[in-house]
């Protein structure tokens, strides 16, 4: 006896619903797409009880006839692809002429629509898949989609929905990210009949950002510059970054548009997270509103039925473009900030003012209050010992300039193995103050880290220890960039075996693992020798090091792999030998803190993402003694 049998019409149906209409959301995001596919510049969504009870979606748009209106029930029929090739070349949120179906075979479901220009519309009238009604309909020029009884024929898929709270919650989840899509189109939201948000149409997309999050976050926000990506052919990106210091603990605020269309892909998490880099704490992640146009036929939309998951013909290059955008965002609010931060020449040189408890000989300097002499010397790079890069001894360190300063003959010490005190010479100060002392006046040192200055706009705070981590940070990456990732010869090689798809990556990559300091040749099959490894590797078990080393670089771009295994590691170095919190500076040195740290590429934030400056303004401080409003 046969025991494969064909599904009725109805049970495949409700299968086919159940991979496109998960939610009461789902259904919200498929209605509306088809709303702006149809070119609608209005659209109004209301929903009840989350959705659950009735969800009406209203546009403007071109509308249908008699014809078309019965057709789009029937599956896999659409207006939007007519042949295999055009899935190549996809431009439109729509394609696979499933959605209307599935909702309607799972639902009460309601379609009233009319072209503008006709005399009278089409309305349709189906019950859990089947039609019950088809009638001349009255409704405005555009379409109205009615669904009721979410799930009133799948008992089962209706118990897993969530609290009503819950799914209004992912249906205005939802709806934001349309209209954020789409800033042009006016959207009106409401919730068991209550405005839960109404959208003009916006001029442009910080206009939208600023309507649905807020003046607050659209403050600080940066715009990716034109120009951003011009060395990746056929990719433009635009939009929307958070600044240094702007970020959350979820990706809840990580938006990216891929031609018109919000998506998720690992890909665009790796490239923002890489262009940031240094710039963003462990465990945040960006603020973004990131919108990519390129070529249909480079990537794949048609992987998941909900069409949230892309698939990208060449991952490296998109990937190395959003790295490039986010970059080139960050750097562009440099001048900004050492705008903040160091007010031009209009604003003119402080005047002295003289500090309580100063030195009678001070009383009238430049910068009133005298700091005690350093315990230690604080403005210094590491010796070369903490990072050994060719041409410098183990013993020989950098002054703040940057100048290599070979000191007294030794040997060499563990990688990370601070300098002896006793070999330790004070720091040079400035001979003559610097461009700092015309636009800073120092008043302090506060809790012996915060450094506390006076410029044009207000008070300025400066962790000197987060400051001075940058400086060397930057330093020393200069240094790598020049000279490469120091490696040492191992005493006696080591094997690895690699899999099919790890031993591939390896072979295409030798150069750039060299240049990451590591120096292997193929040894048979699967099998690789290794002859040399950075000399800051330390780990009981070189294998597994490799093979976490060669994960974590197989997630980075080719241009910023061979630096990436080093960076984490000067950040620790730096951390280690930048001054501290208890460490007194006098005035020479903080001059020189605040100069080094504004010639910074990255002064904002030091390697671990923290803040390095504060400026608190002449306004905002008035605001908290209350003397404005």
């Amino acid at each position: 006896m046969s025991r494969i049998r064909l599904l009725s019409e109805e049970v495949a149906s409700q299968v086919a619903a159940g991979e496109v209409v998960e939610r009461p959301a789902a259904v919200v995001k498929e209605l509306v797409e088809n709303s702006i596919d149809a070119r609608s510049t209005r659209i109004e969504v209301l929903t009840r009880r989350g959705g659950i009870s009735l969800i009406r979606v209203t546009d403007n748009g071109v509308g249908m006839d008699r014809d078309d209106a019965l057709l789009c029930l029937e599956r896999h029929a659409t207006s939007k692809i007519r042949s295999g090739e055009d899935l190549a070349a996809i431009h439109t949120l729509g394609f696979r002429g499933e959605a209307l179906p599935s909702i309607a075979s799972v639902s009460r479901f309601r379609l009233s629509t009319r072209e503008h220009g006709a005399l009278a519309g089409t309305e349709v009238l189906v019950a859990g898949g089947k039609l019950e009604t088809v009638r001349d309909g009255g409704d405005a020029p555009g379409t109205q989609i009615e669904v009721r009884s979410l799930f009133y024929n799948l008992p089962a898929r209706r118990k897993f929905l969530r609290t009503e709270a819950t799914e209004a919650s992912h249906v205005e989840h939802q709806l934001q990210l349309l209209a954020l899509g789409h800033p042009a189109i006016s959207f009106v939201h409401l919730q068991d009949d209550r405005i839960a948000f109404q959208l003009a149409p916006a001029a442009s997309l910080l206009e939208r950002i600023r309507d649905l999050s807020g003046p607050a976050l659209a403050a600080e926000l940066l715009e990716i510059p034109e120009a951003a990506t011009s060395g990746c052919e056929g990719i433009r990106i635009t939009g929307y970054i958070g600044r240094v210091g702007v970020s959350r603990s979820t990706r809840q605020q990580q938006v990216c548009f891929l031609n018109g269309r919000a998506v998720e892909n690992i890909t665009l998490s790796q490239g923002l997270r890489e262009g940031y880099h240094t710039a963003l704490m462990k465990g945040q992640h960006p603020v973004t509103f990131l919108f990519i146009e390129m070529d249909p036929a480079a990537v794949d939309v048609n992987v998941h039925p909900a069409k949230r998951e892309v698939r990208f013909r060449s991952p490296s290059e998109i990937r190395q473009a959003v790295i490039l955008a986010v970059r080139a965002a960050l750097e562009s609010d440099r001048t900004r900030w050492s705008a903040e931060f160091r007010p031009g020449p209009a604003a003119g040189p402080l005047p002295a003012s003289p500090v309580r408890g100063a030195a009678p000989e001070m009383e009238h300097a430049q910068t009133p209050l005298p700091l005690p002499e350093p315990a230690r010397p604080t403005l210094a790079i590491p010796p070369a010992a903490a990072l050994p890069l060719g041409g410098v001894h183990a013993a020989g360190h950098l002054p703040a300039q940057g100048r290599p300063d070979t000191g007294p003959g030794g040997s060499a010490s563990s990688p990370f193995q601070a300098p002896a005190p006793a070999r330790q010479e004070p720091v040079e100060t400035a001979p003559a103050p610097g461009p700092v002392p015309e636009t800073f006046r120092f008043l302090g040192v506060l809790g012996k880290l915060y450094v506390l200055m006076e410029n044009a706009s207000g008070l300025v705070l400066v962790d000197q220890h987060a400051a001075h981590e940058r400086i060397l940070f930057e330093e020393m990456q200069r240094r790598m960039e020049q000279q490469g990732v120091p490696s040492q010869r191992l005493l006696l090689p080591l094997t690895l075996q690699l899999g099919p798809k790890d031993a591939d990556w390896v072979e295409r990559n030798m150069e750039l693992l060299e240049r990451a300091g590591i120096a292997l040749e193929g040894f048979g099959a699967g099998t690789f020798k290794i002859d040399s490894l950075p000399v800051f590797i330390k780990a009981e078990d070189p294998a597994q090091l490799l093979h976490d080393i060669i994960d974590e670089l197989r997630e980075t771009t080719l241009q910023g792999a061979r630096l990436r295994l080093g960076h984490d590691l000067i950040a620790k170095t730096v951390c280690r030998h930048a001054v501290k919190a208890n460490d007194t500076l006098r005035e020479p040195e903080l001059t020189k803190l605040v100069e080094d740290l504004l010639a910074c590429e990255l002064p904002y934030c030091c390697p671990h993402g923290r803040p390095t400056m504060i400026q608190l303004s002449y306004g905002e401080l008035e605001r908290k003694f209350g003397r404005r409003a």
